[in-house]
């Protein structure tokens, strides 16, 4: 905003004081934020497994090694992985601009058949054939005439399904997010031509492309959640999501390479390098938008699969059941509607923070280029900008910013199961991650593809009346408007919004035992229970 929208200046030019800023919040948010999201979604998926499997007697008699199985998924995991990051560095290294996107998909790819491959013979060693999902043994719970999901006859095999649909459903999201993400496929160039008739219809088009991308994601999602559930219940449900981040080393690394690259492109900028050298560097950053996209994508289904894990490992702490949880319960349907609008309270805080941030840095650029003599017009000899200023803004903004929405994420589930029960926080958590996985795509994409076809204009792709359309050109300010209002949803609202499905059900989960203890389950207000 202070450089190329209010001042008319490159995005990375030395003059402007907040460029640093800008690469240590590449850093802070793409790397250190989204590795430490992705961290937390193994960590906690694997607390949801490890919680269901120790209340099933089966799981628990047949050993330590079964017990812990999903730990295994984990390690195995991070073998393929190593196995795999020879590919792109040594047998299939990147040769022209054209195979870099092409180089890490197929890396990507590659971990996800090693470790579909790796994971059969691990089911088959360690998970017995029959088991119940439950206090009760097998014997003595699925006898003749019981249906139900916690009665598993096929253990190893049934294991293997869940792990592979995660796996593979991982991987579709992130090739569809590439798809409406990539400059290299028309979504993006539809946004990127429709800046020919200013920023309005370039903001419609991206919301479009935003919404509609969640189609695809959340089908698989409920693909997936239908086979683990039927296969395996709740336990299940945690195993895909194990699944889905079985390739986690992988996809850590590509979604890392967007940033590396952007900030090698503004350091090339900044040191005033050749043209030649900036064009490598934002076709690098290029792929790397869409490889972190595709980190994203990962992310978000994980996460959402993570919430649903822990949701069933609260069930089962809480030691509710169907009748318990049905939907025609009027607090549950109550809660329900309430947590789906909580992604919506905390988006809010959050964009709204950033806008604040936002207008405070302009403020304090444009004082700079006012009060220090010949910064903006480049004079030699000129003062340096004051970029710790800039920093320390940025920096305070955030933690300052962070207290508000945390506050909203921690505090309802605890408020709900202490004053209405344990069934109001069954219906608070359904209605928070069904909300959070539609907004989260959502903002994601429609931020990826506004970046992507700012590139694409930048680039020289678009041509308008025999006319080529690059930096400088009104459907560039145009792209730069789209650019700038995805950047708080593409890096704030819509990863954060994973932290919103898995903070308030692992929360839940801890202090389930705690609620229960509450006129039985019911809260304070005691409201009659189903």
């Amino acid at each position: 905003l202070a450089g190329k929208v209010v001042s008319g200046i490159p995005e990375d030019d030395p003059r402007n004081p907040a460029t640093i800023a800008d690469n240590v919040g590449d850093n802070v948010g793409d790397v250190a934020g989204m590795g430490s999201d992705l961290f937390g979604s193994f960590g906690e998926a694997t607390c949801a497994a490890l919680v269901i499997a120790a209340q099933s007697h089966d799981l628990v008699s047949a050993g330590w090694d079964t017990l812990i199985f999903p730990l295994y998924i984990s390690s195995v995991g991070i073998l393929v992985c190593i196995a795999t990051s020879f590919v792109a560095t040594d047998f299939r290294p990147v040769r022209s601009e054209a195979s870099i996107e092409e180089v890490l998909k197929t890396q990507l790819t590659l971990s996800t058949v090693g470790m579909t491959v790796a994971m059969f013979p691990v089911c088959a060693m360690f998970m017995p054939q029959e088991f119940y999902l439950g206090p009760k043994s097998f014997a003595s719970a699925c006898v003749e005439g019981v249906s139900t999901s916690k009665c598993v006859t096929m253990g190893p095999m049934s294991t293997f399904c869940c792990i592979a649909a995660g796996l593979w459903g991982g991987l579709i999201i992130g090739f569809v997010t590439e798809y409406y993400t990539s400059h290299s496929y028309s979504p993006v160039r539809e946004v990127a031509r429709s800046t020919e008739t200013g920023a309005a219809t370039n903001i419609i088009y991206g919301l479009a492309l935003g919404y509609k991308s969640t189609i695809i994601p959340v089908g698989i999602l409920a693909g997936i959640v239908f086979v683990a559930f039927s296969l395996m219940d709740m336990y299940g449900v945690a195993l895909a999501a194990l699944g889905m981040l079985g390739t986690l080393s992988t996809c850590l690394a590509i979604d890392v390479y967007g940033p590396i690259c952007d900030n090698a492109g503004g350091i090339a900028e900044m040191a005033e390098m050749p043209e030649t050298v900036r064009e490598k560097t934002d076709a690098l950053d290029a792929a790397g938008n869409t490889t972190a996209a595709i980190g994203k994508g990962f992310a978000i289904g994980s996460a959402c699969l993570v919430g649903l894990a822990l949701f069933g490992a609260f069930v089962t702490r809480a030691g509710l059941n169907l009748a318990s949880v049905s939907l025609v319960s009027p607090l549950i349907f109550a809660s329900l509607i309430f947590g789906a609008m909580i992604p919506y309270w905390f988006s809010a805080m959050t964009m709204k923070s950033v806008g604040q941030a936002a207008n405070e840095m302009v403020k304090e650029v444009a004082r700079q280029f006012r009060e220090i003599p010949g910064l903006l017009e480049g004079t030699p000899g000129h003062a340096p900008p004051d970029h710790a200023k800039c920093i320390a803004i940025s920096t305070d903004a955030s933690l300052r910013e962070m207290i508000a929405p945390a506050v909203l994420v921690m505090t309802t589930p605890l408020l709900f199961g202490i004053f209405l029960g344990v069934d109001a926080v069954a219906g608070l958590l359904a209605g928070a991650i069904s909300s959070s996985i539609q907004m989260a795509i959502s903002a994601s994409n429609t931020g990826g593809a506004w970046d992507n076809a700012k590139k694409y204009v930048e680039k020289g792709s678009v041509v308008i009346d025999g006319v080529v359309q690059r930096k400088g050109s009104e459907l560039h300010k145009a792209a730069v408007v789209g650019d700038t209002v995805g950047d708080p949803l593409k890096d704030t609202s819509g990863p954060a919004l994973n932290i919103v499905m898995k903070l308030m059900a692992i929360l839940s989960l801890v202090f389930a035992d705690f609620f229960r203890s509450i006129n039985d389950g019911a809260g304070l207000f005691d409201l009659p229970r189903n």
